[in-house]
């Protein structure tokens, strides 16, 4: 096993507390949330919810207060108002104030020690749960916190770093049908023409991640894979057509179950909504926007995209938002890998080519790096970089180290990190184990500066047999180094590939190809992320 140089560690280490010291989010030491109940209560004459958290702590020092994310009351009425606070019997103190409710505890936590609190309270969601009405006119209630707004209607901390089990408990009218993050362990007939469902997740989940959705529904129980159950939810109106669009989803997660690793969460279900978002992944329920479901099964990248986010992005979670793309580059990529799993290389290789084509567009306007610790409105990290580039990253490391190393650290870095929080630097560490070597280069130049090399490549010498001279330019501010397939066609139709290292601003090479050239590609497989094309002279 290859040791990590110290000055590396040191270098690692040192960049870790520069990104953490960016977020803007008020970290609180001493104090991590182990299990959340949520007990909520809709109905069907107003917005206003009543609510009661009941909180699990652990704490690591001595603490005397702490504070938690609630929206307050708004000047529109909006807003959460908490009602009172309790440890056991205890009555506890409390304040609201900046969208936060600061406790005081009745004598200080000592380090060890574990609390649960309950806090009553009520108010109309500002957002975090949107009460509206589908395309179909029937009133709906969908959780969207993505990526901080699960305070605006939970007390909680609301930060990805911090991640608990949970439950939830949602009173509502018997007409609906509630989902919910995890297995459902209860549905109880109440007085009054209501219904009580309770669903129960061991596994922690970031509050960004944790869902509640209650609507009129059409169910399908798909069948389980590995006994994790599946199933799909849509609106009655459109049920057939959504049980048709979404059929590929048993397919998409016994891929990702095999390939990376077990899944984490009690169930995935697949669920027709109303948010803002065209698909949001949350832990074991991904919810999908309304006008997904057509009937002509155009969603399979989609479902690929926000399946694989159950393993990278969930399972494994950003501990802060400027390395985002170990989210959705990786989803990105990973339903990439599931189109060259089913439908070929060609199929693959044309989504590759489309991600490129975006990257190099955004980068004229935007050059900043994947991992962007400049950006302190959260609701602006997601961006081309992450997505688009942060999938290109992932290739071409694929591409750097082999694809055996490349999935012996995929695989381990699942497996050590599932259920916790990384940084990049974890990613990097995981994937030069497996590879058996330094990897710093090739993140320092793709992940943490911006740009891709821009080529001017130039070729001359047209006769048979002849020599032919290669001219490779990078006109980029920066020099890259990278590997460089190029393809010559031959006359009659034949091929030769030769690879070219670039390791300097200019390289000019003088080969002897196996016949008269007619033509020069550049990257002909689509392993490197970079503009130019080759010209005769």
């Amino acid at each position: 096993m290859r040791s990590t140089p110290i000055l590396h560690l040191l270098a690692l280490t040192v960049f870790v507390t520069i990104a953490q010291a960016r977020d803007p989010y008020p970290r609180q030491d001493g104090l991590d949330i182990e299990h959340y109940v949520f007990r909520v209560e809709l109905n069907d004459t107003t917005d206003r919810i009543s609510g009661e958290a009941y909180i699990t702590i652990r704490f690591t020092k001595p603490v005397p207060s702490f504070f938690l994310d609630l929206a307050g009351p708004g000047p529109d009425g909006s807003g959460m108002t908490v009602r009172s606070v309790y440890a056991g019997e205890q009555v506890l103190r409390f304040s609201q104030s900046d969208d936060r409710v600061m406790i005081t505890l009745a004598k200080s936590a000592e380090a060890g020690e574990r609390i649960t609190i309950a806090i009553r309270y009520d108010g109309i969601p500002r957002d975090g749960l949107i009460i509206s009405k589908n395309k179909f006119g029937d009133r709906t209630f969908f959780a969207d916190h993505w990526p901080d707004r699960g305070h605006q209607w939970l007390p909680c901390i609301d930060h990805p770093s911090d991640k608990a089990s949970l439950q939830w408990v949602v009173v509502a009218p018997a007409h609906y049908q509630v989902i919910a993050t995890g297995r459902k362990v209860e549905e109880t007939s109440l007085p009054k023409g209501r219904k009580l469902t309770h669903y129960s997740e061991r596994a922690p989940v970031a509050v960004k991640l944790m869902a509640m959705g209650a609507a009129r529904f059409s169910v399908k129980e798909e069948q389980p894979v590995d006994t994790i159950g599946q199933s799909i939810w849509v609106f009655p109106q459109n049920g057939q057509e959504g049980f048709h669009d979404f059929k590929p989803g048993v397919s998409v997660f016994r891929y990702f179950q095999q390939q990376i690793g077990p899944f984490a969460y009690e169930k995935l279900a697949h669920v027709q909504s109303k948010t803002r978002w065209g698909g949001l992944e949350n832990a074991g329920n991904i919810f999908y926007s309304e006008g997904s479901v057509t009937g002509s099964r155009p969603l399979d990248h989609l479902i690929a995209h926000e399946a694989a986010h159950q393993w990278f992005g969930d399972a494994v979670t950003e501990s802060d938002w400027h390395h985002v793309w170990l989210s959705e580059g990786f989803a990105n990529y990973f339903a990439n890998l599931y189109f060259e799993y089913t439908f070929g290389f060609e199929s693959f290789k044309a989504e590759m080519t489309k991600e490129r084509e975006r990257v190099i567009q955004y980068y004229r306007k935007n050059p900043n790096p994947v991992v962007d610790t400049t950006i302190l409105d959260i609701n602006k990290v997601l961006n081309t970089n992450v997505y688009q580039k942060g999938c290109w990253v992932l290739h071409m490391l694929r591409r750097e180290i082999g694809d055996e190393a490349f999935w012996k650290g995929i695989r381990s870095y699942y497996a050590r990190y599932r259920n916790g929080n990384v940084l990049t630097p974890n990613f990097q560490q995981e994937m030069e184990q497996a590879a058996g070597r330094d990897l710093r280069p090739f993140f320092d130049q793709w992940v943490y500066r911006g740009g891709h090399p821009k080529l001017r490549v130039t070729w001359k010498g047209k006769s048979a047999n002849s020599r032919i001279e290669l001219r490779i330019d990078q006109e980029q501010a920066q020099a890259f180094r990278f590997p460089l397939k190029v393809r010559f066609q031959l006359a009659g139709g034949g091929t030769w590939d030769q690879v070219v290292t670039m390791e300097s601003r200019q390289q000019t090479l003088t080969l002897r190809p196996p016949g008269k050239v007619v033509s020069v590609i550049l990257d002909p497989d689509g392993d490197l992320l970079f503009e130019g094309s080759a010209t005769a002279q």
